[in-house]
């Protein structure tokens, strides 16, 4: 995992007053992709989207979302669109606790609960935890109250000295991962709160561990673990994160459910026995 050497990549963004253009030049130039690539995706002319981009001709409502759909625009960043373009928000975005919101939620739970006694979580698009189960509660064991306070924040618990970084065998790597991961998401998401959120975990200062001078043995992972001691155990888990398909709320779309798998049997064998 290559390390994060600058700030948050930022996506070139104008004022809603400035028109749809410089939005869809932003968002077509994040993607790589050319006038003519696009025309040919969505079914139009290299001219027309020039005269989009310059403003020289103002899209129609559906154009507007034929165009952010080929480019994978994010859904609340699809509203902006539209919004610069003259139109309504055509996509809701309902709180999650709105009744509406109950079958989601309790399919949520009901999914996480499903994963005990493996750790599992749900995060929204700045990482405030909004579900976890008891495997979660277990990796917490002993982090102080003060960040315990809701409304918890998975980056901030993980990466804080006084929180789980101080017990993570791999830091240096994590954090690396942890921070591209804002990374990519800040360069798909204009949020001031992610950013700032990434400021702030970024500063937080990285204790080298103390060499053991003992060589350490090669483990063959497929993909990097989380290494965090508790209770005198190594443990080591595999990071998976699922979104929801094809969303049509903001909120479900910026929904996140992280599960920590057992990276070797021996962490396994310990959660099992816990009788989560």
């Amino acid at each position: 995992m290559s390390n994060v050497a600058a700030g948050p990549a930022r996506l070139p963004s104008a004022p809603a007053d400035k028109g749809i253009g410089p939005l869809l030049r932003g968002w077509r130039e994040q993607r790589r992709v050319s006038q003519l690539e696009l025309a040919l995706r969505a079914d139009s002319s290299a001219r027309h989207i020039s005269f989009i981009e310059t403003g020289r001709s103002r899209p129609s409502e559906e154009m507007v979302l034929r165009l952010a759909g080929h480019l994978d625009v994010p859904v609340r960043e699809r509203n902006a669109l539209l919004l610069a373009a003259g139109y309504a928000p055509h996509y809701p975005e309902t709180p999650l606790d709105d009744p509406s919101m109950a079958a989601l939620r309790e399919g949520m739970e009901r999914l996480i609960q499903g994963y005990e006694p493996y750790p599992a979580l749900v995060v929204d698009a700045t990482y405030t935890v909004l579900a976890a189960n008891r495997g979660i509660a277990l990796l917490l064991d002993g982090v102080p109250e003060q960040l315990l306070v809701p409304p918890l924040n998975a980056m901030r618990l993980t990466l804080h000295p006084e929180g789980l970084a101080p017990r993570i065998r791999n830091h240096r790597e994590w954090r690396d991962h942890l921070l591209a991961q804002m990374d990519r998401q800040i360069a798909l998401h204009r949020s001031d709160a992610l950013r700032a959120l990434y400021e702030e975990v970024a500063a937080y200062p990285v204790a080298d561990r103390p060499d053991s001078g003992e060589p350490a043995e090669p483990v063959p992972y497929f993909a990097l673990p989380m290494q965090i001691e508790h209770d005198g155990r190594l443990l080591s888990f595999i990071s998976s994160i699922s979104t929801f398909n094809t969303p049509m709320d903001v909120t479900v779309a910026e929904l996140a459910i992280e599960t920590f798998l057992p990276a070797d049997p021996a962490t396994a064998k310990f959660l099992i026995s816990q009788g989560i």
